[in-house]
C-alpha cells in the first residue's frame, strides 16, 4: 500500500496562503499552500475537500498578510508588549506591526503595482494588518512556552525495586584459551581463570556496578546489595554454590549491565527549588507532519468507519471548529471524541510535536509528551488525554499526567495574570467516550495538581 507524507498547516495559514484567482479566472498558486500536500512519486494527489477561502483576494494584500503573520511570530518573545494573542489588537501593537510590514513590503511594492491600472485601489497596510491579526486571535489558542528550571541543591538517586531476571538464565561452562604456535603449528589449551574469587557472592555484582559513572557507592550501597542479593537468589534457585560462584565470576559485567539498565527506569532527581519561566505568552501553531495511505480519500469527521482498525492510515476533514484543516487520529475513540469537541468546544486541535515542549521522566530519560487534544471552552482551556482503561495506572501514563498537570498549573497562573482562561488536565478512559455525552460531562476526570 502506497503512503504519502502530508505537511498540514493550521487553518489560519491555509487561509492566508490559499490560491487567489487571476484576472482571467484561473488560480494563482504562486507561493501558496492549501494546507495539506499529499503527492506520491507518480504525482497523483490525494483527493480531498476544496481549498479554504482566501482571506484576501489581491496578491499585494496576501503578501502583506503573510509578512504580518511572520512578524507576529517574532513578537511572541516580547511578553511585556504582547502577553497574549489578544494584545495584538492594541493600538500600539497595531502601529508597530504596520510599520514592520511597510518596511518589509517596500522592496516588493514596485513588483506588486506593476501593470496595475490607475483605477486599482491602493494597498491599505493598516487594514490588512487589522484583519490579519483579528484572524490570528480567532484562529488561535494561547499556548504559553513554559520552562521549569531546577535551582539550588540538586540531588539524585534510585528508588528500590524488584529486578526482572527472567532474561538471565546463565549456566556455568568450561572456558579455555587456545594458544597457537606459528612456528611449530601446535595448539595448547589453558583453563581460563575468572577475574577474582570473591568471598561474598553479592560482591561479584556490586564491584562491577560501581564502575558506572552515575553510581556512587557510599550513597547507593544499600540498594546495590539489595539488587545483587536478588540476583544471587535467582541463580541459587537452579545452581549449586560452586556453579553460582562460576556464573557470577565470569558474567559479572553482563549481569551488572542488565541491572543498571533496569535501575535507569527508577532514577529520580530532586531540586531544593524549581523556577518557572514563561518565555512566551502564546505560540504559533506548528505544522503537523503525518503520513497516510495514498489510496484513502480525506474523510468527513462524522463518517462511520467500516474498518476502524485502519484509522491510522486515514486523514479527516470537514471541521467547523478545529484549528487545522485536516487531522489524523490514532484510534476511532479519538475520532468520536473529536465529534464531541466539534459540537461543544469553541475551538480545538490535536497539537503537533514540539508545540508544548512538555517532558516527563521515565527513569533517566525525558521523552516529550504530546497531548491528544487541546480544546477551549467558555470557561477554561482543556488538555485532554484519552487512554485505554487498563493503561491508566501504568507508570508511563501516570508520569505523563504528572508532567501535564504541573504544566497546566503553571500555565493557569500565567493565563489568569493576563486575563486568560485557566488550564485543566483531563485523563479520560477510552470506554467513557460516547458522542451522546457533553464535553462538560468529562470534567469529572480532571487530574488536579498535587
Amino acid at each position: 500500500e502506497r503512503k504519502v507524507a502530508h505537511a498540514i498547516s493550521s487553518s489560519l495559514m491555509a487561509r492566508l496562503m490559499a490560491p487567489i484567482a487571476n484576472t482571467d479566472g484561473s488560480a494563482d498558486n504562486t507561493g501558496t499552500n492549501t494546507g495539506a500536500t499529499a503527492a506520491d512519486q507518480d504525482g497523483d494527489a490525494t483527493p480531498g475537500p476544496a481549498a479554504p477561502q482566501p482571506l484576501f483576494y489581491h496578491r499585494g494584500e496576501q503578501q502583506a498578510a503573510l509578512i504580518c503573520a511572520q512578524e507576529v511570530a517574532r513578537y511572541e518573545v516580547n511578553r511585556v508588549l504582547v502577553p497574549s494573542s489578544s494584545a495584538l489588537s492594541r493600538p500600539e501593537v497595531q502601529a508597530l506591526l504596520v510599520a514592520d510590514v511597510m518596511e518589509k513590503m517596500r522592496p516588493l511594492q514596485a513588483d506588486m503595482l506593476e501593470g496595475v491600472d490607475e483605477n486599482t485601489r491602493p494597498l491599505d497596510i493598516a487594514a490588512v494588518v487589522a484583519k490579519t491579526t483579528q484572524l490570528i486571535i480567532a484562529q488561535s489558542i494561547d499556548i504559553p512556552r513554559i520552562a521549569v528550571v531546577p535551582s539550588g541543591e540538586v540531588t539524585t538517586g534510585f528508588h528500590p525495586f524488584k529486578l526482572d531476571l527472567n532474561r538471565l538464565h546463565l549456566q556455568p561452562g568450561k572456558r579455555e584459551l587456545v594458544a597457537h604456535n606459528l612456528h611449530t603449528n601446535e595448539q595448547t589449551r589453558m583453563a581460563m581463570e575468572g577475574e577474582r574469587q570473591e568471598n561474598r557472592l553479592e560482591d561479584y555484582i556490586v564491584h562491577a556496578m560501581i564502575d558506572f559513572d552515575d553510581i556512587d557507592y557510599p550513597t547507593h550501597a544499600e540498594l546495590l546489595y539489595d539488587l545483587a542479593g536478588q540476583a544471587v537468589a535467582h541463580f541459587q534457585s537452579y545452581l549449586s554454590e560452586a556453579e553460582t560462584h562460576d556464573v557470577l565470576n565470569h558474567n559479572r559485567r553482563l549481569i551488572a549491565n542488565d541491572i543498571h539498565s533496569q535501575m535507569m527506569a527508577h532514577f529520580w532527581e530532586q531540586a531544593s527549588h524549581y523556577e518557572v519561566k514563561v518565555n512566551r505568552g502564546f505560540t504559533e501553531l506548528r505544522p503537523c507532519n503525518v503520513t497516510a495511505s495514498a489510496d484513502q480519500p480525506i474523510r468527513p469527521i462524522r463518517e462511520t468507519l467500516e474498518q476502524p482498525g485502519r484509522i491510522k492510515q486515514m486523514l479527516f476533514g470537514g471541521f467547523a471548529r478545529c484549528l487545522y484543516q485536516y487531522q489524523k487520529f490514532d484510534s476511532d475513540t479519538e475520532r468520536r471524541f473529536a465529534i464531541i469537541l466539534e459540537r461543544d468546544s469553541l475551538k480545538w486541535l490535536k497539537p503537533a510535536k514540539g508545540q508544548f515542549q512538555i517532558f516527563y521522566k521515565m527513569g533517566a530519560n525525558q521523552p516529550e509528551y504530546i497531548p491528544d487534544f487541546i480544546a477551549e471552552t467558555s470557561t477554561c482551556t482543556l488538555m485532554i488525554e484519552t487512554k485505554a482503561r487498563l493503561d491508566i495506572d501504568s507508570q508511563e501514563v501516570q508520569a505523563k499526567a504528572a508532567a501535564a498537570t504541573r504544566w497546566c498549573k503553571n500555565a493557569s497562573e500565567y493565563a489568569l495574570s493576563v486575563g486568560n482562561k485557566p488550564w485543566r488536565y483531563i485523563l479520560l478512559p477510552h470506554d467513557e467516550v460516547n458522542e451522546s455525552r457533553h464535553l462538560n460531562d468529562y470534567l469529572r476526570f480532571e487530574i488536579k495538581p498535587s
